[in-house]
């Protein structure tokens, strides 16, 4: 049996194919303005790369905020259930799932077989998602790519008092302006970041194991001081950004199953 998770993220678009609980295919694609192209287009994407077609899937099931957009999905799952799925899937004994994408952070309480308990969504303020961190890669005039490695560097802790994406960028300018190193920049940053989604994670409670995925997870500079935080370490997957997608697909293998 074939199924297919669409996970419609405010940055990404990514496709799961699964074949008998076997990952067969992925693809990702930018958002954009227009995500109803980008969910056909990453569909087509994973089914070229499979070499099947769309007649060959089961079920369709899609998540993620413009999980509307992937109108050729038959169903669809909230965005905390396809991350406990797909975490549980690859981490089997995770029962807390962080997840932390371009727009928005998530802390999931699991009973470890890929059901929520509870949940926390820091979805108001760019401060604790990947965004933030794009927003001060520019005031640094550095590449994103550069804020994690860049970060594991510094040797001095720099507090960042704003809470706000907007007034951090300001602030940042200021700590420049004091010929503060971009390093200590760059940490205080991360720091700030992770002040937020462990305060998030501490309110849904923390029971190991701890899984973090999204596309954040990929930045060593975050996940250094989310670690340093917290005081715990993390199973990761080599590729984070995809296990919203693949719990979609999960889902959809439950609902073909079912019908």
């Amino acid at each position: 049996m074939i199924t297919a998770g669409v996970d419609c993220g405010a940055k990404n678009t990514k496709v799961v194919l699964l074949k008998d609980g076997e990952i067969v295919a992925k693809s990702i694609v930018l958002s954009g303005f227009d995500q109803r192209a980008a969910a056909e287009q990453s569909f087509a994407a994973a089914l070229e790369m499979a070499g099947m077609s769309k007649s060959d899937v089961s079920n369709i099931t899609a998540t993620g905020a413009g999980m509307k957009e992937a109108q050729y999905a038959q169903d669809t799952v909230t965005e905390v259930g396809a991350d406990a799925k797909g975490a549980n899937f690859l981490f089997p004994s995770a029962k807390t799932i962080i997840d932390v994408g371009a727009e928005e952070g998530r802390a999931i309480k699991s009973d470890g077989k890929g059901k929520v308990i509870d949940f926390a969504v820091n979805e108001k303020c760019a401060a604790g998602a990947g965004s933030f961190t794009e927003a001060m890669a520019r005031a640094l005039e550095i590449r994103l790519e550069e804020m994690g490695p860049l970060s594991l560097k510094s040797q001095k802790a720099v507090p960042m008092n704003a809470q706000c994406a907007v007034f951090a960028e300001s602030e940042v300018v200021t700590l420049i302006h004091a010929k503060t190193a971009k390093e200590d920049i760059a940490r205080a940053v991360h720091d700030a970041i992770a002040d937020r989604i462990s305060s998030m994670v501490r309110r849904v409670g923390i029971e190991k194991d701890v899984a973090l995925i999204g596309g954040v997870a990929r930045n060593v500079g975050f996940v250094k001081s989310l670690e340093d935080n917290l005081e715990i370490s993390f199973s990761i997957p080599e590729e984070p950004e995809y296990v919203s997608a693949l719990g979609a697909a999960i889902v959809a293998a439950e609902h073909a199953k079912n019908k």
